[in-house]
């Protein structure tokens, strides 16, 4: 697959070093804004802007498959994608900051006068970022929350505390509940798939899937007295601060925001109609204290500055809140975030290079979800006739995966050894990233 990326940004590079080794990759940008990172990268670099018609055709534009456009400036990739779109008819991804210009944007392309002139996928970051966010919001105590099947099936990732019954034991012998499948464990830095004979230690970060019903009562099982999240405080009034808190109100969750310019406030006290709204610095903690921060149930730090969310983390974190989430816009910052006990950092850039992998993959294999910054993935497969009658004990993956739920119509099944594959059926496989390939190749049989 050939690949032209529009914008030498963190994006960029991260989309860039993400599909390098599989693809054949096209940067277009200012060399001004060419990094080392670049320099590292079997990749292609033509300086330019790619609004320019002479450099899109420079850039091999006519034997492309994906045009991807990601500069900080939002006019800049929409006229990219508009502009590779007339002259070639290629996929376009777009990225924008602005609410305002995705709705605009994001037309139904099933309209008869739209021809073939628009943008085929529109991303904005922070909207990603937030519903990423809901949902870890929404399940309380889990490191990470993805959802399947329309809710029928999920994955949840937990941290065994040093107190929990199941330190110790082999993961056979923890009876865990019917219906929920330990697929992964997270210990220190490495990642990797279980069996029964596993034994958990202090401090693994589990993932589990199976049903939503069967993992709730896990949940209430193992990592906690079926607590529900009842009040949340969010540090920061942008767009991910509003939209969450919007997302809170409809699950009638209590939420405070902490907003530093008043002006900001005024907005969010007109739009919002049940979020406290206090004008004032996350950073003092006279303020969080007078506004007993300190006893919400989860508090997210997500403005714009990577230090002001680390310190206002930590701040919190010291007055005895259980769950703190920070939103992090530098990648590479995150494993610092975790390191200094932040529970869960999150970036919106992370979320979108998800979304393009997703966009990019082929009609029959998805990646639904990533988990553990990109170190494991989340693959829906449909089963070719080819294995109609093969039992799950019978499939022999030539690298670690666990098939965690089925999909058979409107049925969701969570496999044994003894469950029978149909032709047709929807496989959600989980597997590490690197053996995500091998995965897939071996259900593309001939």
């Amino acid at each position: 697959m050939k690949i032209v990326i529009y914008g030498a940004t963190e994006i960029g590079c991260l989309l860039a070093t993400e599909f390098f080794e599989e693809c054949d990759i096209t940067v277009i940008d200012k060399e001004e804004n060419r990094t080392d990172e670049f320099d590292k990268l079997d990749i292609s670099f033509i300086q330019g802007n790619a609004t320019d018609i002479k450099i899109l055709k420079k850039a091999d534009i006519f034997n492309a498959d994906v045009f991807i456009a990601c500069t900080a400036l939002d006019e800049a990739n929409i006229v990219a994608c508009l502009s590779a779109k007339k002259i070639s008819g290629i996929r376009t991804i777009c990225f924008v900051s602005k609410e305002e210009y995705k709705n605009s944007i994001e037309l139904d392309k099933s309209r008869d006068y739209l021809g073939d002139f628009f943008i085929d996928n529109i991303i904005w970051p922070e909207e990603l970022l937030t519903q990423e966010l809901f949902r870890i919001v929404t399940v309380a105590h889990a490191l990470d929350v993805e959802n399947f099947a329309d809710g029928r099936a999920r994955l949840l990732e937990y941290k065994v505390k040093p107190t929990s019954e199941i330190v110790g034991k082999m993961v056979k012998d923890c009876g865990f509940t019917r219906d929920t499948i330990i697929v992964g464990i997270k210990r220190e830095d490495l990642l990797f798939i279980p069996n029964g004979l596993t034994q958990i230690n202090a401090d693994d970060k589990l993932i589990f899937m199976g049903t939503s019903r069967s993992l709730d009562v896990l949940a209430g099982t193992f990592f906690h007295d079926k607590e529900q999240v009842k009040s949340v405080a969010i540090i920061g009034g942008g767009n991910v601060g509003f939209m969450l808190a919007k997302s809170l109100e409809v699950m009638k969750i209590k939420s405070k925001i902490i907003e530093k310019n008043y002006e900001r406030c005024e907005f969010l006290s007109q739009e919002l109609n049940k979020t406290m709204v206090i004008n004032g610095d996350g950073t003092d903690l006279k303020l969080l204290n007078d506004e007993e921060i300190g006893e919400c149930d989860v508090v997210i730090s997500v403005t714009n500055n990577d230090e002001r969310n680390l310190l206002c983390s930590l701040l919190v974190k010291q007055l005895g809140v259980k769950r703190v989430i920070a939103r992090v816009s530098k990648v590479l910052n995150i494993p610092l975030f975790e390191k200094v006990g932040i529970d869960i950092a999150v970036s919106p850039k992370t979320s979108a290079i998800n979304e393009v992998r997703n966009d990019l993959n082929e009609a029959d294999v998805d990646i639904l979800a990533t988990v553990e910054q990109g170190q494991a993935e989340v693959l829906e497969i449909t089963l070719k006739s080819e294995f109609n009658g093969t039992l799950i004990r019978d499939i022999n993956f030539p690298v670690s995966a666990i098939i965690g739920v089925i999909q058979r119509r409107n049925h969701v099944i969570i496999p044994k050894g003894d469950t029978l594959l149909r032709d047709n059926d929807v496989l959600i496989v989980f597997t590490k990233a690197e053996d995500a390939e091998r995965i897939k190749e071996y259900f593309k049989v001939a």
